[in-house]
């Protein structure tokens, strides 16, 4: 890579006009952004404005991203694809997660709140010497800009057929006590099958007004196109689903739904009850999943009533999924994608222990929830494929028609005996 006349010729008459400490940051940054055009020109096989047979894709506009440096803090522009994803191998995936949760540990150092843990993390992180409060100050303004500026972006640029909504609690101190913060979380799956992260933030507690509160606040940022929410049962936020989202189906998670099932069964017959109600998944259809729920209750009946009851009371809820296209039904029966993400949130958190103030939680679990949606945007792979995503405006209404004579090969199960 070699900068043009021109280019040189720009940079020094703006190094000119550049303070002297700012020189070689304006300098450096300058070279990061070539060295990231260079690459990026490299994967499309073409240059800006450049015609050429190897082009494999267009550039599509860039995203800002922010990289410290010894240098200072360089404000750098990401190229973004019209098909495909890039990330420059220049830069850090995890470094804003880094110097989120420094910047958490040394808060919680400077106000008095550490513990022998946080001490010795403190060390770890060679800042044992000290370090003042005003670059501790800097660091979190720097952070708390950045998350706040994702928390309020526009969403009103695709749609998002599929969301997934849950929560995770930390501890924070709130007036002088130790409390536990719920973190809550909204992901979901755009029209072209990749994953975002939509919105999060901390409460006290999951009621109903805060739920509703936070799931009005995505609305107004334009999140729209909703067609299924998946969440677990928890009563304040069903009632928020149902007020906010109104004419989106609801999909009660399969894998809490199974839990609260087991909870009332003898454990010697915990895995027999549980391997017949996964057989209810595993059907081709929705026709066959219809009449598999209605033969394992039938047989729950005389060995688990109790069982077949919490089954029948659920049953719109839990088989929700089977009114999408079958190719989603793995990916959309379950919070399993979001739960990852908050084993990600907790094992960050965890280090920390006690967090000086929800603001200091909301910074480094927002920092971990930005990198992550980062890694899916430079991500190759979609969470749903495109071809798979066209079927949600066409699905087979047929299903709901056929006779009874279409159900054959309805996977059987074992007659229960009663435990």
């Amino acid at each position: 890579m070699a900068l043009d006349q021109s280019a040189l010729l720009d940079l020094l008459a703006e190094l000119k006009l550049t303070h002297v400490p700012d020189r070689i940051r304006v300098a450096t940054e300058t070279l990061y952004q070539e060295l990231i055009n260079a690459e990026a020109s490299a994967i499309i096989g073409a240059g800006r404005f450049e015609r050429s047979e190897d082009r494999t894709t267009q550039r599509n506009g860039t995203r800002p991203r922010v990289l410290s440096t010894t240098a200072g803090d360089l404000n750098l522009k990401i190229p973004k694809l019209r098909q495909g994803s890039f990330f420059p191998a220049l830069l850090e995936r995890r470094r804003r997660v880094d110097q989120a949760l420094f910047a958490v540990v040394m808060e919680a150092y400077l106000h008095g709140v550490s513990t022998r843990k946080v001490d010795d993390l403190v060390k770890a992180l060679g800042a044992d010497t000290g370090i003042s409060k005003s670059e501790v100050s800097r660091i979190c303004a720097d952070l708390d800009g950045e998350v706040a500026a994702f928390r309020d972006r526009d969403l009103g640029e695709t749609g998002y057929p599929y969301v997934f909504l849950d929560a995770t609690y930390c501890k924070a101190r709130v007036n002088h006590r130790v409390i536990s913060q719920a973190m809550v979380v909204a992901i979901g799956v755009a029209a072209d099958g990749r994953r975002e992260v939509l919105g999060f933030d901390v409460g006290d507690s999951e009621t109903e007004a805060f739920w509703t509160s936070f799931l009005r606040s995505l609305r107004t940022r334009g999140l729209d196109g909703v067609k299924l929410v998946i969440s677990d049962a928890h009563t304040g936020l069903k009632k928020a689903i149902g007020t906010v989202f109104q004419g989106a189906s609801w999909q009660r998670c399969r894998v809490h739904q199974m839990r609260n099932v087991l909870s009332i069964v003898p454990r010697a017959s915990q895995e027999m009850v549980a391997s017949v109600i996964r057989t209810i998944f595993a059907q081709p259809d929705a026709k066959h999943v219809q009449a598999q729920f209605d033969e394992v209750t039938r047989m729950l009946e005389r060995s688990h009533p109790k069982v077949a009851q919490m089954l029948h009371d659920a049953r719109e809820d839990l088989l929700a999924f089977s009114g999408f296209p079958p190719k989603h039904w793995r990916q959309i029966w379950s919070t399993n994608p979001i739960e990852r993400l908050n084993k990600e949130i907790k094992r960050r958190t965890d280090v920390v222990g006690v967090f000086p103030n929800p603001a200091a939680l909301l910074r480094l679990a927002g920092a971990v929830l930005v990198e992550q949606h980062d890694e899916w945007e430079a991500s190759t792979r979609r969470y749903l494929s495109e071809g798979s995503m066209r079927q949600l405006g066409a699905l087979n209404d047929a299903l709901n028609n056929d006779d009874a004579s279409a159900l054959t090969g309805v996977i059987t199960v074992p007659e229960l005996t009663a435990a």
